[in-house]
């Protein structure tokens, strides 16, 4: 008999200890052992929730933002590096799995910066460090592009667990390449973004996205988006009362569940702080791939062929180490 998890996720939508990776670690750790003690398994934090967001990108022009980005790399984290064995320890005594975005440092480079989602095992292991494959817009100032060594989907106590950055639920290439290992959670992190243009609803957005990636691949969503605290809104606005405005639009956050169906299991969080919590039952998504299952029979792998190229990208390679 086919034995399917059932378990309880939680979705964290909070905003980080902006450019303060020891405060937002020590926050996160304290969120995991909450949403464990209310019976989650699986918790999902925003994408680089340690320890923040490069707003300036959208608000400064790129010699403004420069000092910014200094900032940004020195408040960033090493992989493997001892705020993961913390955020590693914290999973492995709560028994949960955790996806939490960080900014990664690039250990080739003093300068290279990496928006990084860390996928952490009950157990405390490190499953994946996936880099975002494409830096969305202004965020290209900022970091460097991943590769494909890290689009992979991973056997967790919750089932097959994959995971995407914000623009990347937009790409079908990306989301059927987990779908097609046999994914039925996925893990989508995003960031508030009230710096986009004014006729852009964020949370329609990522509702969009979400129910998109559920209803064709007939699996679950957890998503986790950050928010801007009034304290970021003033460090980032710096005096200037446009900026500070912009920056408290409403409906740049939404985080929740959501099923095979596309629909949302419970109620989302829109802009407010919280943590949502909801029962998945893996069970739900088999009936629904009787009708379409585009990575089975609902397909034409004769006609159509996905290649992805998961090699590691490195700056160089030695001989010795080709031979």
């Amino acid at each position: 008999m086919l034995d399917l998890p059932r378990f309880t996720a939680a979705a964290v939508q909070t905003a980080p200890v902006y450019l303060d990776p020891a405060a937002t670690v020590d926050k996160a750790v304290a969120l995991i052992h909450e949403a464990a003690r209310n019976g989650a398994s699986l918790v999902v934090f925003p994408e680089v929730f340690v320890a923040g967001y490069p707003y300036w990108n959208w608000t400064m022009t790129p010699v403004q933002g420069s000092p910014w980005y200094e900032r940004l790399f020195r408040a960033a984290v090493d992989v493997p590096g001892p705020y993961v064995d913390t955020l590693c320890a914290a999973a492995r005594q709560t028994g949960t799995v955790v996806v939490i975005g960080v900014n990664e440092r690039g250990p080739h480079s003093l300068g290279a910066l990496y928006n990084t989602l860390l996928i952490i095992g009950a157990d405390g292991g490190l499953l994946a460090a996936h880099r975002k494959l494409v830096p969305t817009w202004a965020e290209k100032l900022t970091w460097t592009q991943g590769d494909g060594s890290t689009l992979r989907v991973h056997r967790t106590a919750v089932g097959p667990l994959g995971a995407l950055a914000c623009g990347e639920n937009t790409n079908p290439l990306a989301r059927f390449t987990l779908l097609a290992q046999g994914e039925l959670v996925h893990a989508a992190c995003y960031i508030a973004l009230p710096v986009a243009p004014e006729d852009y609803d964020m949370a329609e957005a990522i509702s969009l996205r979400a129910a998109a990636h559920c209803f064709e691949g007939k699996v679950f969503t957890v998503v986790s988006c950050s928010t801007i605290s009034p304290e970021m809104a003033d460090l980032i606005a710096d005096g200037d009362p446009q900026v500070r405005k912009q920056l408290a639009r409403p409906r740049n956050a939404l985080s929740g569940v959501f099923g095979p169906d596309g629909r949302p299991v419970t109620e989302p969080l829109v802009d407010e702080e919280g943590v949502v919590y909801a029962e998945i039952d893996l069970g739900r998504c088999i009936q629904p791939k009787q009708m379409h299952d585009i990575v089975g029979h609902y397909n034409r792998f004769d006609v159509f062929r996905l290649r992805v190229d998961d090699r590691p990208l490195r700056p160089l390679s030695f001989p010795e180490e080709e031979a």
